[in-house]
Formats: structure tokens, C-alpha cells, sequence
């Protein structure tokens, strides 16, 4: 006898109790499985967890705004987000989608758009593996806590250290001009100021690198931008 297809998992990121019942109700009926968070912290730490095909986003979170939870998520997860909200305001919608969004849906909602809207979302979205941390040598950059180790010891980052290094880490391999790495961290406006990466750059060597002026992972290709190389030879 074949074993049935496992069902579709839909990740609920809600803290209204009423409107989780009522989400569960509609999915299972649809024949999706469901798991359930209350807080954007819990909703991270499912969604890493648990990878599932889908997750269904409050925006109005009593720990943490839902698109700064968005903002974390897409930080590590490709996963397909439909943003669920009392907000309707063209602001929030703009907002949540710039954040990395897939669609947005406003309450109160019906359960048939509902699911016709996941439907749609999960033929259109093909998600790529999740990577919730990252290693390279004897440094891992866990994604999901925001937290850096080497040789098993914590490292302290300032946030921007940090997001230089998971801006990094997450495109490892790859080279990122100096106008794409300040765009992303400091803004277009400041596209042209390169020493400022130089003085970030350095920082994270003298933090990681065994010899920060030989630096054997965070590679300088000259006139260019950066590197973070995880494997050599």
C-alpha cells in the first residue's frame, strides 16, 4: 500500500486565540496541517524548526512588530509569507511587502480567498532549502538567534558588524560590490562612502580571522568589494 502524501504544513504567526482556531479550522478542512505561534519569537523559532511550505503573518504581534518578524525570517528563509492584518492602510500593505511579503491579506477575511490566495501563493513560490545558520572554518553564524561563535566560544558583534556579516555569509562565495553592501546596510545615499566598510571590514577581521592582515575568509577582491570565502583550499 503507498503511503500517503505528507500534507502541506501552514506555520500560524497570530496572538489572537479566536482567529488561530478559526485559521485552523479553515486549513485543515482544506487539507493542510497547522502549527500554531502567539509571538513573533516563537513564530521564528517554529519557522526554523519546522520549515513549513507556508506561514500566515499578524502584523499586529504583542512582542515585536510583524514586519520586523518578516525583516528576521527573510534574513535566513525564502519561505512564502501571507501577511494577515487589521491594517488595511496602503502604508502597512507598501511596508509589509518591501519587507519580503509574498501577499497580504486584510481582516476581516473569508475562508475561500483565503485559500484560493495560499493556493496561488504556494504554485508561485517555490521555496529554497532553509539555511538557519552558517559555518565556515571554526565560525558559525547562527541565523535564526542573530549569534556568532568561533571554536564554539561566543563572539560579540555591534548590529552593524553583525548585518555586514550575514549580508556576507548569506551570498558566501560571491562577490559584493561596495555600492550593494552600503546600499543594503547604510542606504543609497550612501553608496560612495567606502571607508566606511573599511573600518567595519577590519573590525570583524581583528574579531574572527586568526591573522585579521592575512585575512583567510573575509577576502578584499581589490577595487571591487568583498568576499566571505568558506572554503579554501
Amino acid at each position: 500500500m503507498n503511503a500517503e502524501p505528507a500534507k502541506p504544513e501552514v506555520l500560524v504567526i497570530d496572538d489572537e486565540n479566536q482567529i488561530r482556531r478559526l485559521l485552523r479550522f479553515t486549513l485543515e478542512d482544506a487539507g493542510y496541517a497547522v502549527c500554531e505561534a502567539g509571538t513573533g519569537h516563537d513564530g521564528l523559532v517554529a519557522a526554523a524548526h519546522r520549515q513549513p511550505d507556508a506561514i500566515i503573518l499578524d502584523l499586529g504581534l504583542p512582542d515585536q512588530p510583524g514586519v520586523e518578524v518578516l525583516k528576521k525570517l527573510r534574513e535566513w528563509s525564502p519561505l512564502p509569507v501571507l501577511i494577515l492584518s487589521v491594517f488595511g492602510q496602503e502604508g502597512s500593505k507598501v511596508a509589509a511587502l518591501d519587507a519580503g511579503a509574498d501577499d497580504y491579506l486584510t481582516k476581516p477575511f473569508g475562508g475561500a480567498e483565503l485559500l484560493a490566495r495560499l493556493r496561488a501563493l504556494l504554485r508561485r513560490v517555490k521555496p529554497a532549502e532553509t539555511v538557519s545558520s552558517i559555518r565556515f572554518g571554526a565560525i558559525e553564524v547562527d541565523l535564526v538567534k542573530r549569534q556568532v561563535t568561533k571554536e564554539a566560544q561566543p563572539v560579540k558583534l555591534t548590529a552593524r558588524e553583525y548585518d555586514l556579516l550575514r549580508l556576507l555569509a548569506t551570498h558566501r562565495d560571491k562577490v559584493l560590490t561596495h555600492r550593494h553592501i552600503l546600499s543594503e546596510l547604510w542606504g543609497p545615499r550612501m553608496e560612495d562612502q567606502t571607508h566606511y566598510l573599511r573600518v567595519f571590514m577590519m573590525r570583524l577581521r581583528r574579531k574572527l580571522e586568526d591573522e585579521p592582515d592575512s585575512p583567510k575568509y573575509l577576502q578584499t577582491e581589490s577595487g571591487i568589494g568583498y568576499r566571505l570565502v568558506s572554503e579554501t583550499p
